[in-house]
């Protein structure tokens, strides 16, 4: 009996010794059953996972938080509530890369609360649509969370799939969001910005990234252990990431997945996780392209600097207003007309005055002149991070603004990261922040909010990311945020050919981007050549969004090519859909977008080091209709290396039947405009 008794005990201590196994509480599909979202806890700890079509793209991954004035959010938890519901709306962008978007997705509220004595209570709430999903976390008001201080975020994405390519670029480091994208495996990522992509070695691609990103600090995410990424929140000075007051709610984290990598471009997930327009009639902002005084200052013919090399000077904007106005673009933009640009303003913006012009730039008679040709200036606040110095001015600045029909301003924070300056009051101590940190995700809205007031659009350079907060405040219409065309000015490298194939399956997952194209004359400083050809400055048109595009080249070089400047003429900034014909990220993309308000479509095709021929079926065309086709293409000897200028335009009549042979170039591309027939 002695012995029996011993056994069972024996027994009892090993089964007491094992991991509970995970009980899943909770699960969501999507409204078409393609992916499907499964909740468990597993020994007091919650966690998720997700599949599609039955199969494991995220395997088992922990939630919870860690806080600096309070026990860790992360065990001893039981699943206590759940709710559903169905959601299907269709939504008009008042600009943007398609004009109706559907808003399709059954979503999961389950609620967790704490077994031990403090009882408290956290909501996980899940959205999946067909092609990904977002979920957030959301505090209740409750007693002990009226003092929040986040010092990491303990979610986690273990993807369940061998995964041969990842693109991603580092996080943490000096030059915020400004580098080239590595691609290796995912188990060789080490600390990313978001959005990061994935490919799994049975072709499914997944983006990583987040939406709604307010009052709270940017997701890094870092590889932990094999293919398991946690999040890692951009860091603060006081010690905590985030500090917020119950009831909040945090960003989305989202995936967005496809079996193919146009479906990620094409996906509306981002924006859909967003709140709607907040701002009501945002009709006084216009689409278009405009030029500037910008190139020549990287080139440094020029200098933002008062002097005898300054660019931003009376007669020089004039020449850039009457060349705008003969060739249809809406805007000027000028570098260098406000004091504090003398001296060493790099991360030292203290000096900058926002409401006030240089004694050689006649501001109020430039605004005149513009508005009498039809042409708009684009204004221009380089803050040199002193973020707060800025916000001192910002209000007066915009009044000016709306008072001379500036209705675009681009921003700028340029210094290096973890240094935007803060003060909390006039005169007080100076504190550090990352661009991408709670503090100055806060002072973004407070920018564009301040702007809204004056019927300003925003544009900010060296800025927080891009979360889809375009939907909530639409005149937030485009940012930098990656590395853009100046960088082929400066070289150190250049862009590599394959540059604009990486951003559209990464950076610009998250929105438009003013990279500023189409610089014809390919060549940066001291004649040092671009990794393109003149064809694939047309093309960048087309494959990187932005309702503002720049035509960022000097006048004379655009007079020395008309036949590429009437492509850059006609194409328009502002369209009613988008579809991705083919493409594979870091190798080629093709991409038809069809203009808002008219029939045409344009097609724009980029290809890395390597020369293509492309296919490209014309079914997204209208039926019973015939288009005539401008192809603007590299000439037959086209190469970057060899041959960047020889280039071609030919017409073509094509329906919708037809399939166009896109050959592209060594560094090269295509663009071509489909102009319907009456």
């Amino acid at each position: 009996m002695r012995n029996r008794l011993n056994a069972a005990f024996v027994i009892f201590i090993a089964l007491a010794a094992m991991p509970v196994r995970a009980a899943t509480v909770a699960s969501i599909e999507s409204p078409d059953s393609i992916l499907r979202v499964e909740l468990d806890i597993d020994d007091g700890r919650m966690g998720y996972r997700v599949f599609r079509k039955g199969v494991p793209v995220i395997g088992t991954s922990r939630l919870g938080f860690l806080f600096q004035n309070a026990e860790q959010l992360q065990r001893n938890l039981a699943f206590t509530s759940q709710a559903t519901r169905s959601f299907d709306e269709t939504w008009e962008q008042p600009w943007g890369e398609r004009r109706i978007t559907r808003n399709r997705y059954n979503e999961l509220r389950a609620r967790f609360t704490e077994t031990t004595r403090l009882k408290r209570a956290i909501d996980v709430v899940f959205r999946v649509y067909d092609d990904g999903l977002g979920f957030r976390y959301e505090f209740p008001d409750q007693p002990g969370m009226h003092d929040v201080r986040i010092t990491e975020e303990l979610t986690e994405f273990d993807v369940a799939q061998p995964a041969s390519k990842a693109w991603w670029i580092p996080a943490g480091e000096w030059n915020r969001y400004e580098y080239l994208y590595n691609s290796t495996r995912l188990d060789q990522v080490g600390q990313a910005h978001t959005p990061i992509t994935i490919r799994t070695d049975d072709g499914l691609y997944v983006s990583f990234h987040e939406a709604a990103l307010v009052d709270y600090s940017s997701m890094w995410l870092r590889r932990v252990e094999g293919q398991r990424l946690r999040a890692q929140l951009s860091p603060g000075p006081e010690g905590w990431k985030v500090r917020r007051t119950a009831p909040f709610t945090t960003p989305w984290r989202t995936l967005t997945i496809s079996d193919r990598a146009g479906g990620l471009v094409e996906s509306s997930l981002i924006l859909n996780l967003n709140e709607p327009n907040r701002l009501g009639d945002v009709s006084w902002f216009k689409p278009a392209k405009y030029v500037g005084i910008w190139w020549t200052l990287h080139l440094e013919t020029q200098s933002w600097a008062t002097g005898p090399r300054h660019g931003a000077t009376t007669a020089e904007t004039k020449r850039y207003i009457d060349f705008a106005a003969k060739h249809g673009f809406r805007g000027v933009l000028v570098e260098g007309w406000n004091p504090g640009w003398d001296g060493q303003w790099f991360g030292n913006g203290w000096n900058f005055d926002f409401t006030k012009a240089t004694p050689d730039f006649d501001i109020e008679e430039l605004s005149r002149y513009g508005k009498a040709r039809g042409v708009h200036l684009v204004g221009h606040h380089e803050t040199g991070c002193a973020a707060s110095h800025y916000e001192q001015q910002m209000d007066r600045a915009f009044a000016l603004d709306e008072r001379l029909g500036i209705d675009v301003v681009k921003t700028g924070y340029v210094c290096d990261a973890g240094q935007i300056e803060r003060q909390d009051t006039i005169g007080g101590p100076i504190i550090r922040e990352w661009h991408d940190g709670q503090w100055n995700a806060n002072h973004h809205l407070r920018v564009v909010l301040a702007a809204a007031k004056h019927h300003v659009a925003i544009n900010p350079h060296e800025p927080i990311k891009d979360t889809g907060l375009r939907r909530t405040y639409p005149n937030w219409v485009a940012r930098e945020g990656a590395r853009g065309m100046e960088y082929n000015a400066w070289g150190n490298p250049p862009n590599p050919p394959e540059h604009e194939a990486n951003l559209v399956f990464t950076r610009m997952l998250a929105g438009p981007m003013d990279f500023t194209p189409g610089v014809v004359s390919l060549k940066g400083r001291n004649g040092q050549p671009f990794q393109s050809t003149l064809a694939r400055q047309l093309a960048d048109y087309v494959v990187l969004y932005s309702p503002i595009q720049m035509v960022a080249d000097l006048p004379e070089h655009y007079e020395a090519r008309p036949d590429a400047l009437r492509f850059i003429e006609d194409v328009p900034t502002d369209w009613d859909d988008t579809r991705v014909i083919n493409g594979e990220p870091g190798d080629f993309v093709t991409i038809a977008r069809r203009e808002r308000r008219g029939s045409d479509w344009y097609v724009g095709a980029v290809t890395d080091e390597n020369a293509r021929t492309l296919k490209l079926p014309l079914g997204f065309l209208d039926p019973g209709r015939a288009y005539e086709a401008q192809i603007y293409r590299d000439g037959d000897d086209a190469d970057w290396k060899t041959n960047p200028f020889a280039f071609t335009v030919e017409t073509r009549r094509v329906t919708r039947d037809d399939v166009l042979d896109l050959r592209l170039a060594p560094g090269g591309g295509q663009a071509i405009r489909l102009k319907a027939l009456r």
